[in-house]
């Protein structure tokens, strides 16, 4: 969600309240609306697999780093003799949605999209929340050597 609203600076699901629905909808893959004008299309492909349910589908921590260096090794001006097809669609990408931004987002207010009440942006416990079908046999030792194969480490306490 902090994808889009740097692709955006629009919060998701700010139109409608954030309850047991919303929440619903998001476990059944509902996700706020983005269009290739707003941001590049590659941004908004590793965006949309970030939030894919299936973790297959998800990027690792490595691939988003790739990626993201991609990115800005595409549109940065240094190295532009080894800059290859890939790296300027990429460019092209992303001046086309800065573009877009300069002409549409910059010449209309965006405070004019109202906000539902409801929209709350701070952590929550719904009433329905035991409705959730949330596992209470997650393995964390299995996890936590996961991590560990990743050289990630977390402190405990």
């Amino acid at each position: 969600m902090i994808m889009y609203y740097v692709a955006t600076g629009r919060q998701p699901f700010a139109d409608c309240a954030h309850d047991y629905n919303l929440s619903t909808n998001i476990c059944k893959e509902i996700r706020p609306e983005i269009n290739e004008p707003e941001a590049p299309k590659c941004y908004i492909d590793l965006m949309k697999r970030c939030w894919s349910s299936n973790h297959d589908n998800r990027p690792n921590i490595t691939e988003i780093e790739e990626l993201i260096d991609l990115f800005i090794y595409s549109c940065s001006n240094r190295n532009y003799k080894k800059l290859k097809p890939k790296h300027y669609e990429i460019k092209k990408q992303f001046e086309e949605a800065e573009e877009f931004r300069r002409t549409h987002l910059l010449s209309t207010d965006i405070d004019q999209s109202t906000t539902h009440p409801q929209a709350i942006y701070t952590s929550q416990l719904h009433e329905r929340t035991k409705d959730f079908n949330i596992p209470d046999d997650i393995d964390f030792e299995s996890l936590a050597n996961n991590f560990e194969e990743l050289n990630i480490e977390f402190g405990t306490g």
